[in-house]
């Protein structure tokens, strides 16, 4: 469902410290990747939030049976 990334080059300050950690987590090998990986992310967990705010309360309690 996501769309072919078109890329723009920016310029912005990174606490490093903060940037190692991510590449970390995130498993990833260059800042580059971190940065883009990180705001990816971030884009879809706002719409996964905006989605749960707008389906709340539509399910009814019990209709889910857990595994």
């Amino acid at each position: 469902m996501a769309r072919e990334a078109t890329l723009k080059r920016k310029s912005f300050f990174v606490d490093e410290h903060a940037l190692l950690r991510a590449k970390r987590v995130l498993g990833v090998a260059t800042d580059a990747e971190v940065v883009r990986v990180s705001v990816e992310r971030i884009a879809e967990m706002g719409e996964f939030w905006h989605f749960m705010n707008k389906s709340r309360r539509t399910l009814k309690p019990g209709s889910v049976k857990a595994p």
